[in-house]
């Protein structure tokens, strides 16, 4: 059979037997892949950099019927990325976005995810350092809306009555958004969300294509962790399986300096 011939980013990856490695895959056109790359840690021409993690190439896959795990012929190289590796919340923002890729992707030809995923970690490498937060909050949300899981932010979830758009919002996972007064009257719990942060997650995920890929909003510390929270819950609640997002658990709880991580700030519930 011949191989499949597809462009691809690496999203994690892990040492096997003495020269090879396993490498999980987000391809353009052949869904969530994983592939074993045989002599990859000694073959630098047939497999470039080494499968550099967040590299993005053109991968040639031998695939059988029955076998979940692939054989990686090759892995021409088109882009590192060597800025996530530079680093520290860099590398963990773009850790996290594969995580989140990593749970929720699918089996089948996504080219709006791939598309999603190279956004976010081009915009993330590109991002200044004391920006890297609100560029993976920005890529994670434009991967949750090319998931088709997006939450309703301007028109209530529930009746489709539209909200002003500097009014407070219950919003509340299992309805899948923000709720109107009358409707959050009978919601079971939930959140309440200001009109700016509704604006900012709404053009996080709005963001077209080819335009600047410096994130809208610019978040102080509380707001900032405010939404990672509030990111975090909404993951949860869709996963279903229990296990905990631990790339995420990490970016969420630390910041670094450039003397390395640091303490959190306290955020207000």
């Amino acid at each position: 059979m011949p191989p499949i011939v597809v462009e691809a980013i690496v999203l994690h990856a892990f040492d096997y037997l003495e020269s090879s490695r396993i490498v999980k895959l987000v391809t353009r056109d052949a869904g969530m892949r994983s592939a074993l790359a045989k002599g990859a840690r000694k073959s630098v021409r047939r497999f470039g950099s080494g499968l550099d993690l967040f590299g993005q190439g053109t991968a040639h896959l031998h695939t059988k019927p029955g076998r979940d795990l692939d054989t990686l012929g090759g892995f021409e190289d088109v882009r590192s990325r060597p800025e996530l590796g530079a680093d520290l919340e860099k590398f963990a923002g773009a850790e996290t976005i594969a995580e989140i890729v990593l749970r929720f992707g699918r089996d089948g030809a996504d080219v709006e995810l791939f598309d999603a995923v190279t956004d976010a970690l081009d915009s993330l490498a590109s991002s200044r350092p004391d920006r890297a937060r609100e560029a993976t909050l920005a890529g994670a949300w434009q991967i949750v809306g090319a998931l088709g899981f997006g939450p309703s932010l301007q028109d209530c979830a529930q009746c489709g009555n539209p909200i002003a758009e500097d009014a407070m919002a219950m919003f509340t996972h299992s309805a899948g958004g923000v709720l109107c007064p009358k409707c959050a009257a009978l919601s079971p719990g939930g959140r309440k969300l200001p009109g700016a942060a509704r604006s900012a997650i709404a053009g996080w995920m709005s963001v077209p294509r080819a335009e600047s890929r410096e994130p809208q909003a610019v978040l102080s510390e509380k707001d900032a962790r405010a939404h990672q929270r509030l990111l975090r819950e909404f993951l949860d609640y869709h996963l279903h399986d229990g296990k905990t997002l631990r790339a995420y658990d990490l970016w969420e709880r630390a910041s670094w300096s450039a003397d390395g991580p640091r303490e959190p700030a306290r955020a207000s519930t």
